[in-house]
């Protein structure tokens, strides 16, 4: 008995020798929990990780970090404020008329002939430890002239075994703007930057002819080209010329976009034998900021790391009324970055991220619709809050409403839904009645969105609260809030415009619509049923024609679809980048801009180019409260809803006042790695007894089998 006793006690002696003070399941190593290190999760693989090339929100979580344009939004104050980050002062603007005389900055767009941008940057930048920077004894640079057979033994970045840094100057400034222009590059905003910088359009013309003449050059030196609309001051200024007014141009230099890139880095990636291992621009970013990516495994983990050349930078010390109260003022002062160390894991399903989070191994969540129950109750008053499991564990809940919006919209190239009609114009409208977007919000996202009353979202300059902001033809005011107009109204409208109980009159057919969507799958047939059922109020029949997104795509520029769903984030916080979406000279058909509906109005489009080149003030505010009016009366969209983002922080993480604008927070983020530590401890602590339990009726089990073995044992010996 005493050896079967041993065998089966050695699992239980495993067990308990196995105890440790780190948690089971803990998916990181023991080393990691007492380091200054914050975990989150990536959904979905960066695409580019080159800045001119990047234009995705998944791309900017590690952009943001690691490039340095000259200027960021105030992480604390609101409405989104635009302040310094490697510029010593914001931009001088200087206007110019055609004769070369400076105007006053509230001169008329079209007397305004250039418009130039003066830019000081900080001296003693560095750029962060790399190969491309590396030089010999001599001074010469020991990877700039590699080929294949160098190579062999390369696999990687951190394959190199020197690296290097050097200053920060506006030389790499004025190379990243030229990279607009470059024909081996693909930028999605080279276009636009093609209307404004001067010379950008003829110094593309001028590299793509080089390029077709050569079929050898693999490496164009930026820096042997001019282009008209840079100009170099000095070591540590550069102007950037615009060929007309367009006051949005400086929220631009707060984005990837216009962060520097060296001429190091352009001419090590070009050499050969270097894309084929993959280790290029859009894989190895290299930057000035307070993070570097030391790990770039998009299957498993992105890892960012403190850059040891980052000179520091300090927290606001000013923002909101309520920060302090909050306690985002407690780092004032404060040398950035807090943490050394940012881990994110790749997480393609929810619920297991939600598990971990719970669990302590990530830092903070979004809520989806599987866990929002679990996490989130409203009130008698309909606020939000935390239920009892989250606040136990000091969870924090934080939202905010987006600066996006999600709308319906009616292709204006319609026979049926479109046009400039009376009998249109009040399909359209009591479209946007029958749709109770309350109602949506409701089942299909938790209670988190807005209404929206318009193309405008609150946070942006031109949106106008209570009363005076509503929409008169879908709300109307009572008992200090809007309310939507009753489905009597809706019906009423549809009669007016010749589809009584939604058949025409003239011939008694019904009235058929069309949805095009490139939603699919069971997660979206119930929100495709719903909007049916909210058009069959109307006697409307909704016909859902689903896509691909490439078809739904094609049928957008073709101008063939009649209703569609669509949103829009904002790039930045001004109004033009809303009411932009409606300018007739962008529509999609004819121009391939970003105006879906292909809308067009005279009167709108006047009032949009005198608004867009306006500073913020009364006189701006009046003429967005006309266009808005504008289009409210012929309704192209059904205005949607705005999201309201929700996210929950745990306790030992702080500084998590949301911004929806800046994309370079992770540098004022603190963790407190001792709390999260003993929490952890808490929460996961392993259950043995049930194991144990078991091990205990196996062993009690194999007792009589063991007397009745032995017991033969001896028969068989005698």
């Amino acid at each position: 008995m005493t050896r079967i006793a041993l065998y089966w006690l050695l699992p239980l002696h495993l067990l308990i020798t196995g105890c440790t003070d780190e948690p089971w399941n803990n998916p990181y190593s023991p080393q990691q929990s007492d380091q200054n290190i914050y975990y989150d999760v990536f959904s979905e693989r960066p695409r580019h990780l080159d800045p001119i090339s990047s234009y995705s929100s998944n791309e900017y979580t590690f952009l943001g970090q690691i490039y340095e344009p000259p200027l960021q939004y105030h992480f604390l104050k609101r409405p989104y404020q635009l302040t310094t980050l490697t510029a010593t002062a914001m931009p001088e603007v200087t206007y110019l008329n055609i004769n070369g005389e400076m105007l006053e900055d509230s001169a008329p767009a079209d007397q305004v002939h250039r418009a130039i941008y003066r830019i000081t940057i900080k001296p003693g930048i560095l750029f962060q430890p790399h190969p491309a920077f590396a030089r010999s004894d001599s001074g010469e640079y020991l990877y700039h002239d590699l080929d294949k057979n160098d190579l062999d033994n390369i696999y990687s970045l951190n394959d190199f075994s020197k690296t290097g840094t050097r200053e920060l100057t506006t030389a790499d400034y004025i190379y990243q703007i030229k990279r607009f222009a470059h024909p081996g590059i693909h930028s999605p905003i080279a276009g636009l930057m093609s209307k404004y910088i001067l010379g950008l359009n003829e110094l593309g013309a001028t590299l793509n002819s080089e390029a077709n003449a050569s079929s050898t050059k693999s490496y164009i030196d930026l820096r042997e080209y001019e282009l008209a609309g840079v100009q170099y001051i000095d070591r540590y200024t550069y102007e950037i010329i615009l060929k007309e007014k367009y006051p949005q141009f400086i929220y631009w230099l707060s984005m990837s976009f216009f962060a520097p890139m060296p001429w190091e880095a352009d001419r090590f990636y070009s050499r050969p034998g270097m894309k084929e291992k993959n280790i290029v621009l859009d894989w190895y970013p290299v930057g000035t900021g307070p993070f570097m990516l030391t790990m770039n495994n998009p299957n498993l983990q992105m890892v960012m790391e403190r850059n040891p050349n980052f000179r520091g930078e300090p927290y606001p010390a000013e923002g909101e009324d309520t920060d302090k109260s909050a306690g985002y003022l407690k780092d004032a002062g404060k040398l950035m970055p807090f943490i050394d160390k940012a881990i994110f894991s790749l997480e393609k399903e929810n619920i297991p991220a939600w598990n971990k989070f719970l669990q302590g191994y990530y830092d903070t969540s979004g809520i989806d619709s599987d866990s929002f129950d679990q996490a989130v109750q409203f009130n008698t008053q309909g606020d939000a809050e935390l239920t009892r499991e989250m606040q136990a564990k000091g969870i924090t809940l934080v939202t905010a409403v987006t600066t996006s919006s999600y709308y319906m919209g009616f292709n204006m190239l319609d026979d049926v839904v479109g046009g400039d009609s009376q009998r249109s114009r009040l399909l359209r409208r009591a479209i946007s009645i029958a749709i109770d977007y309350e109602e949506h919000i409701t089942i299909f996202t938790n209670g988190r969105g807005m209404p929206a009353q318009g193309p405008i979202p609150p946070g942006i300059f031109g949106h106008v609260e209570g009363r005076e902001g509503i929409n008169p033809y879908v709300y109307e005011w009572k008992i200090n809030q809007p309310v939507r107009r009753s489905i009597e109204d809706a019906r009423r409208l549809m009669s007016e415009a010749g589809y009584p109980n939604g058949r025409n009159q003239e011939s008694g057919r019904p009235l058929i619509l069309y949805l095009d969507t490139p939603a699919a799958g069971p997660g979206s047939k119930a929100v495709l049923d719903w909007y049916r059922k909210q058009l069959a109020r109307l006697g409307i029949q909704l016909v859902i024609r689903v896509t691909d997104y490439n078809r739904f795509q094609e049928k957008m520029i073709k101008g063939t679809a009649q209703i569609f769903m669509w949103g829009w984030n904002a790039d930045y916080p001004d109004p033009e980048n809303f009411l932009f979406l409606l300018y007739g000279p962008n529509g999609k058909t004819e121009h391939n801009g970003e105006n879906a509906a292909n809308y067009s109005n005279p009167e709108f489009d006047r009032l949009f180019n005198a608004m867009k080149s306006m500073p913020n003030g009364e006189k701006r505010q009046i003429i967005i409260n006309r266009m808005v009016e504008i289009l409210r009366r012929d309704a192209p969209w059904i205005w949607g809803y705005h999201p309201i983002g929700y996210s929950l922080h745990h306790q030992w993480y702080s500084n998590a006042k949301p911004n929806l604008m800046a994309n370079n927070t992770l540098k004022y983020k603190r963790i407190d790695p001792n709390t999260r530590k003993t929490l952890r401890n808490q929460w996961n602590q392993p259950r043995l007894w049930p194991v144990i339990t078991v091990f205990i009726i196996l062993f009690l089990s194999s007792i009589p089998a063991w007397r009745t073995y032995k017991r033969r044992e001896r028969s068989s010996a005698l």
